[in-house]
Order: structure tokens, then C-alpha cells, then sequence
């Protein structure tokens, strides 16, 4: 497996919907995460590939 980055495309977050709260997103570069404020979670990326399922998503403190 390599360590190599992936980047994540800024573009997705236009078609891309919280799928709890069905809400916009936030891009958290540093953490590599989509944010839902509305919801309390963050949706980690993987290999530049958003993982948009609420058992995978963080709690927000």
C-alpha cells in the first residue's frame, strides 16, 4: 500500500449531500474529512474517495 496522498476534487462537494441530515458539507483539508455541521459528523476520505456512510462518520465533539 502506498503512502502517496490522493487528492480530494473540491468539485464533488457541489453534488454531495450530508445523508442524515441531507445538508450541505464542508471540506476539512487538514483532517480529510466532509463536515456536516447539521449532523455532529465528519465523513472521512479515503484515497481521495469520500466514504459517505454514517457508521464510518466521526462524532463531532
Amino acid at each position: 500500500m502506498s503512502d502517496t496522498k490522493v487528492e480530494f476534487d473540491r468539485r464533488m462537494l457541489e453534488a454531495l449531500i450530508c445523508p442524515r441530515s441531507q445538508m450541505t458539507l464542508r471540506y476539512d483539508a487538514e483532517r480529510q474529512e466532509l463536515v456536516s455541521k447539521s449532523a455532529g459528523l465528519a465523513y472521512p476520505i479515503r484515497n481521495g474517495i469520500p466514504v459517505m456512510l454514517i457508521d464510518e462518520a466521526r462524532v463531532l465533539d
